[in-house]
């Protein structure tokens, strides 16, 4: 009965994380991640996995719903593409130096505090500017070598950190590329689906599979699916102010559960 309850609580994290983050192009990592965090089955390598893999089912089936609902969403591939091959490298350099703190140094308790605590003051500041941004400035960057590096930026911070990257994505687009936020939403899944299939590429084609526990990824990955289906077809109904609103409360509950794990690591 235990299991059963374990498994059916995995399937409800992951549709409802791949949901928030089909609409609001979230992703679905920055709320899967401290959510297993709390929940505490499984070591931060794991989490990892079951989050990008998670998220990558949330991604394709998106972008398949978009491209066959032939919605009035603006991906602007250049930009994307782009931002999503700066953001491969950067994730490549931030799981090798999440691997080597985490891993080789068994500093895994130690990262979990540093994740949950920066990840915290990024959300914060992150909400702080979605409240304020109709009164700040935004840019239009053109430099290829700029954008790539913006990308390298994102890719590190969100490997490091375990959480796919959305919340940032869709962040950088609107400050950088002045996008609105339903378009931002988009361009952050497209973005997303590359960095995190890159993600479990490397895994398969260096250390493989074999030493994490993947005993839900199955339950995981169904959740993914359906939640991109329902997500994205509930995001082509919204409107950007909708969009907004739904992006800000799930900035803030995410908040506060990396605050209640932040407490739970210290005590």
């Amino acid at each position: 009965m235990e299991m059963i309850f374990i498994f059916i609580l995995y399937f409800i994290i992951s549709l409802s994380a791949s949901i928030f983050g089909a609409v609001a192009g979230l992703g679905g990592g920055v709320i899967i991640k401290p959510l297993l965090d709390f929940f505490g089955h499984f070591d931060l390598p794991t989490i990892g996995v079951l989050s990008a893999a998670t998220v990558l089912a949330m991604a394709t089936m998106s972008l398949i719903k978009l491209g066959v609902s032939r919605s009035e969403a603006k991906i602007d591939k250049t930009v994307s593409l782009l931002l999503a091959s700066g953001s491969i490298a950067g994730g490549v350099f931030g799981k090798a130096v999440f691997n080597y703190f985490a891993v080789s140094l068994g500093m895994l308790t130690e990262i979990a505090l540093l994740q949950s605590i920066t990840l915290s003051i990024l959300l914060t500041l992150l909400l702080l500017y979605f409240l304020k941004k109709d009164k700040l400035k935004s840019f239009v960057f053109e430099n290829r070598v700029i954008i790539i590096m913006i990308g390298f930026s994102l890719g590190f911070i969100s490997a490091f950190l375990g959480i796919g990257g959305g919340p940032l994505n869709v962040a950088v687009l609107i400050l950088f590329f002045s996008m609105n936020t339903r378009d931002a939403a988009f361009n952050s899944i497209f973005i997303i689906f590359f960095s995190q299939l890159s993600a479990l590429l490397l895994i398969v084609l260096t250390t493989g599979f074999s030493d994490y526990d993947l005993s839900m990824v199955g339950y995981m990955i169904t959740g993914g699916v359906i939640g991109g289906l329902v997500g994205t077809n509930i995001a082509i109904r919204l409107s950007n102010r909708q969009i907004e609103r739904i992006f800000d409360v799930a900035i803030l509950l995410i908040v506060f559960i990396n605050l209640f794990n932040i407490v739970k690591l210290l005590n």
